[in-house]
């Protein structure tokens, strides 16, 4: 049987065949028919059987048949790790080259942007980890109410890393109607509860005894001691001069310490583990596959759907506790019927492990005693005050993590000591500023005089050498014209322009008086100014003329005896008095008649001359004399 027969249409035959897929495995025989006529398909098998082709092959055929504009997400795939979504999301780019499906891929570990971004210009196909989907559904950043087809793989995985309540949340926010695609290398109870609620008339696809080995692996045991471990690993790698080796450590821990003992011993490793970032994990499992390094260490989780093309090696570190996930990691080789080697250590306390693994596989495996490293350490193993045996790879990293937990304490409290001690002290005196830099002392300048010619009149003479400036600033400067706005030349304009000018009689008006120091003089207005110099001319003509007219009326008019005028009644008003010819009106009829005496004629448009003002400054230099 071929791609063709399984109802395959042109454009995905001719990418399968660019990527080197020649027959469909037995779960891409068995699971492609139902998923392309929309069935919901439950798939059981191990890791390296080609099951991403049997659900990505179908979404893709599926989705090109009904195209809808604009773009938006029909299709869902969710993975437990992000190493394993990005190999899906490669897939579906090789799978659906020649077809206009646009697809890419979410994880948490990574800036967020740049997937929004793949998501806001439009998707038809999402992989993605539950973590960061849930994140930006939150954000109202993803609409997942078009989802057509929902693919959950690594089931069995998902549930082991606590993802059980991430995975029921997104189920709520897909659309009832759908179809629904689970695949997993084992079947427990917390799947098969799963599987029941999630699934509706689905086709069962398994392919050989759930969590059998491939046949083609070959495996074998070494027995040795926890400390002789890393010795052995490197005199195996250059005996048997094994070109790349996948190797698989318990905890995170114990992958830092098996690299850097590698790295010690000549031999190129990296590790991988959920502590490390999503760039280095990344970077390091490039570095693999290129051939940049010879090792890989790496845990559970972060191996978790790593597909590495013809790996030679696995390495069983430190043997599992659950025996599926033996299976599992050993797949990591041999894939697509291709052959692979695995080795195993064991040490004394983890033979009940190795029980279980055995157990599983129906069959004991090899055990190779011929090795310079053989176990000598019988001891029996630890236990904890409820009779479980303790691993010891456990409690070194517990050992680890506790004192690196003290570490931080011991730095937190000394901090926290210097921050209080800090503020017991006295604020320290504020430095203070720095001096500026001196200037370069600019060299001495005598001014010269120009005698070639007199000094202009509009200039102190006195106080030439002090008004010429430095010769740098200005050296064409010529200071022999005379200056129109110098303050020399300003102060004489002004006051021979204020200076008081005398009066009709030849007598200078007197100046108006000072007054006591710190009072800040008013002076009047313009036009005030003005009408009072007029209304003061005049007063005094009408003087003059009321003197002269009054001693002619003395020597002209008889002596006549002076006469009692007598009382007037209380309630009899006194009638207004006429003033006096000769003086001028009270204060309060010129002020009743706008401060203006009678007879006076406005100036031509209300301005006086500048000269007839009086003068509003004294200068220092004039008098009255």
């Amino acid at each position: 049987m071929n791609f063709r027969e399984l109802g395959l249409n042109a454009p995905i035959l001719r990418a399968l065949t660019q990527a080197g897929y020649t027959e469909p495995t037995p779960i891409q025989r068995q699971a492609i028919p139902p998923a392309l006529a929309g069935r919901d398909v439950l798939g059981c098998a191990q890791t390296g059987t080609g099951k991403t082709c049997a659900f990505a092959a179908p979404i893709l055929q599926r989705l090109d048949g009904s195209r809808l504009r604009p773009r938006v997400i029909r299709a869902l795939i969710l993975t437990p790790t992000r190493e394993l979504a990005i190999q899906i999301q490669n897939s579906f780019t090789a799978y659906g080259r020649n077809l206009p499906l646009k697809s890419a891929v979410i994880f948490g570990g990574v800036g967020q942007q740049p997937q929004v971004d793949a998501i806001r210009a439009g998707l038809d196909i999402l992989v993605a980890t539950p973590g960061r989907l849930l994140d930006l559904q939150g954000q109202d950043l993803l609409d997942l109410s078009h989802i057509e087809i929902f693919v959950l793989d690594e089931a069995d995985r998902m549930l082991d890393m606590g993802f059980i309540h991430d995975v029921k949340r997104v189920l709520k926010l897909l659309p009832e109607k759908k179809q629904t695609m689970l695949f997993s290398a084992t079947m427990p109870p917390e799947v098969m509860g799963l599987v029941n609620g999630l699934l509706h008339d689905y086709v069962r696809v398994a392919v050989d005894p759930v969590s059998s080995p491939v046949e083609a692996i070959e495996q074998s045991l070494y027995y040795v001691d926890k400390a002789n471990k890393t010795r052995l690993l490197a005199h195996l790698m250059n005996e048997k001069n094994i070109p790349s080796a996948l190797v698989f450590s318990r905890t995170k821990h114990g992958a830092n310490r098996i690299a850097g003992d590698l790295v010690k011993r000549g031999i190129s490793a990296a590790a991988i583990h959920g502590n490390k970032s999503q760039t280095a994990r990344v970077q390091a499992l490039s570095d693999f596959k290129a051939g940049r390094i010879r090792v890989l260490v790496a845990t559970d989780i972060a191996a978790r759907g790593i597909d590495i093309e013809d790996l030679p090696c696995v390495f069983n570190y430190n043997l599992p506790d659950v025996p599926e996930t033996y299976v599992h990691r050993i797949g990591r080789t041999g894939r697509a019927g291709k052959g692979g080697v695995a080795i195993a250590f064991c040490q004394f306390d983890e033979k009940e492990e190795l029980r279980g693994v055995e157990k599983l596989l129906g069959k004991p495996i090899p055990v190779v005693e011929d090795h310079p490293f053989p176990m000598e350490n019988f001891d029996p193993p630890m236990k904890d005050k409820h009779g479980k045996i303790v691993n010891a790879e456990d409690a070194e990293a517990r050992a680890a993590a506790k004192e690196r937990r003290r570490e931080r304490d011991a730095e937190n409290k000394a901090r926290a000591e210097e921050r209080k001690q800090a503020a017991k002290q006295p604020a320290p005196a504020p430095k203070p500023a720095p001096a500026p830099a001196k200037e370069p002392e600019e060299e001495s300048w005598t001014p010269r005089l120009r005698l070639d010619r007199p000094l202009s009149a509009g200039v102190r003479q006195g106080r030439l050498e002090d008004t010429l400036p430095a010769e740098p600033s200005m050296p064409a400067a010529d200071f022999y014209k005379p200056n129109p706005l110098d303050s020399d030349v300003i102060m004489d304009a002004t006051a021979r322009l204020l200076a008081p000018r005398k009066s009709p009689s030849g007598q200078s008006r007197p100046q108006p008086q000072q007054r006591e120091r710190g009072e800040r003089a008013n002076p009047k207005s313009a036009r005030e100014e003005r009408r009072q110099s007029a209304r003061d001319k005049q007063r005094e003509e009408k003087r003059q003329a009321a003197q002269t007219k009054a001693r002619q009326e003395k020597k002209s008019a008889p002596a006549q005896p002076d006469k009692k005028q007598p009382d007037r009644p209380k309630q009899e008003q006194k009638p207004a008095e006429q003033p006096r010819q000769g003086q001028p009106a009270s204060r309060k009829k010129r002020r009743r008649r706008g401060n203006r005496p009678a007879g006076e004629v406005r100036p031509a448009g209300g301005q006086k001359d500048s000269t007839q003002q009086q003068s509003l400054m004294r200068p220092y230099y004039l008098s009255d004399d």
